[in-house]
């Protein structure tokens, strides 16, 4: 009978990727998917530290672990993800649960099969070197017709209230050749969506000299299959008008764009550190309706980050009527630990955030019946 794992994954697209190398090898390994966390003999969270609720989830989820290996003590239990990159919630969480036999973050996610093959038991592995993407690791690819390609990892941009850069490291670019080979293999294997993964996919090559994304997108677009291409995440200060033409030239890529403004306050921009301007982005926006029609664009917007007056969220849900999205992701602002904004005054209310949060939701839903309705 074959060994079985189970992987709970946390987090963005990137997150559930990282879960399909895991599973990868862990394929390799002889292990079968697990239809229940019961049945596994190693069960991994993968998680995301981005807000608090997420890292909170972990550890009580971690928690009600003891149980099941108190039942079976040869079941493996491995904690990895962002929030473990973090040296402090990794020292935490190995600490607390002494029943958890792997915790490792994701600059050490390439060494996985030499954990998990360790004749020792219990492992703490922290490494702060990110140069390494894991270009080796098999995966198992998990989400339908849809194949995840990672292009890029980490992030320059340092927005005050992240902690992406701190657990993902400064940018490092895939190189083309490799990335295009991963594609071709998909395209082969018959997955019919491409999606380039990235935390800020329109600055790919930047770090190494490597081509640009637009040049990027035009050499998959030319691989031979039937299939659609998509990417993300965008940011506003990095997406040139050279990427929206080859989105508007080439039937290959999904005329949808995920843009995140976070903000319509220039006030708030300023001190989120994402070096754009309301009127540079709806520039953006103006430039991609009238080079893309019946474009579809979503986007990110966070409330109640510190300082943000009643004023400067209005001025946000004046710049969502004005676009008028297709699709918006809003979040409550979370203190992350070790950011800029953690420090900052004025700190918003939950209960203000709260009400910020589901009024920009029924702004959306008004959106989507005027266009329901014809109102463009």
């Amino acid at each position: 009978m074959s060994k079985k794992y189970f992987i709970t994954t946390y987090g963005c697209q990137l997150n559930v990727h990282e879960s399909e190398k895991l599973a990868g090898v862990l394929k390799e390994d002889g292990y079968e998917p697990a239809q229940n966390i019961k049945d596994a003999d190693i069960i991994i969270f993968n998680t995301c530290a981005i807000r608090e609720g997420a890292e909170d989830r972990v550890f009580g989820n971690v928690g009600a672990l003891k149980k099941l290996k108190k039942e079976n003590r040869d079941k493996i239990i491995a904690v990895c993800g962002c929030m473990t990159q973090q040296k402090e919630k990794a020292n935490k969480l190995y600490e607390m649960f002494p029943f958890v036999d792997i915790v490792f973050g994701t600059s050490n996610l390439y060494k996985f099969k030499e954990f998990l093959n360790k004749s020792t038991k219990r492992l703490l592995a922290y490494d702060e070197n990110f140069n390494l993407i894991g270009e080796d690791m098999p995966f198992y690819r998990t989400s339908g017709e849809n194949a995840w390609v990672n292009i890029m990892q980490g992030c320059n941009n340092f927005c005050t209230y992240c902690i992406v850069p701190y657990v993902r490291g400064r940018e490092r670019s895939r190189k083309s050749d490799d990335i295009l080979k991963e594609v071709k293999e998909a395209v082969n294997q018959g997955y019919k969506k491409i999606t380039l993964l990235g935390q800020n996919v329109n600055s790919y090559g930047q770090d190494c000299g490597e081509i640009s994304f637009s040049e990027l997108l035009k050499k998959v677009c030319k691989i031979q299959g039937d299939f659609k291409v998509t990417f993300m995440t965008s940011h506003p200060k990095d997406l040139t008008s050279d990427v929206i033409d080859v989105i508007a030239e080439n039937e290959k890529i999904l005329k949808e764009i995920h843009l995140p403004v976070q903000s319509g306050s220039n006030k708030i921009l300023e001190k989120m550190n994402r070096k754009y301007t309301v009127e540079k982005y709806l520039s953006i926006i103006d430039e991609i309706k009238k080079k893309i029609p019946n474009v579809r664009i979503t986007t990110d917007i966070i409330v109640g980050f510190p300082g943000e007056t009643e004023e400067d969220f209005n001025q946000t849900c004046e710049l969502i009527k004005k676009v008028g999205y297709d699709g918006i992701f809003a979040f409550m602002y979370s203190v992350r630990e070790g950011t800029v904004a953690e420090k900052m005054p004025n700190q918003v209310s939950f209960d203000e955030k709260n009400k910020r949060v589901n009024a920009i939701l029924k702004l959306e839903k008004e959106i989507k019946k005027g266009k329901n309705n014809g109102n463009n």
